[in-house]
């Protein structure tokens, strides 16, 4: 059975950093991508960023660049991101999620399969 658990949500203050941690079972991590989606009341899902199973290409959605990291480590089937510089508008549930086929492109990755998600909450 596929599982996805993420930790390290929680609630910060308007400049402040979080880092999440998603820990992956079920299934052979080091085989796909992963990734991280959000999403916030009343938005549409956002693409925030994900990486290829090798770590060799990473993609970050423009409103994260040069403020969150993704990182991942296969011997321990853990995905992180590292949320630094936060604002109000990054409150959201962030998703880690799966890439099947281990393809990031332009638009970063199709992700096929989460649960439930943990709340990111980022305060003025």
């Amino acid at each position: 059975q596929v599982q996805l658990v993420e930790s390290g949500g929680g609630s910060v203050q308007s400049g402040g950093s979080l880092s999440l941690s998603c820990a992956a079972s079920g299934f052979i991590l080091s085989n796909f991508a992963m990734g991280w989606f959000r999403e916030a009341p009343g938005e549409e899902r956002e693409g925030v960023a994900c990486i290829t199973a090798d770590r060799d290409r990473s993609w970050y959605a423009d409103s994260v660049k040069g403020r969150f990291t993704i990182s991942r480590d296969n011997a321990k089937d853990t995905i992180y991101l590292q949320m630094k510089s936060l604002k109000p508008e990054d409150t959201a549930v962030y998703y880690c999620a799966t890439e099947w086929d281990n393809r990031i492109d332009r638009d970063g990755c199709a992700f096929d399969y989460w649960n439930e998600g943990i709340q990111v909450t980022v305060s003025s």
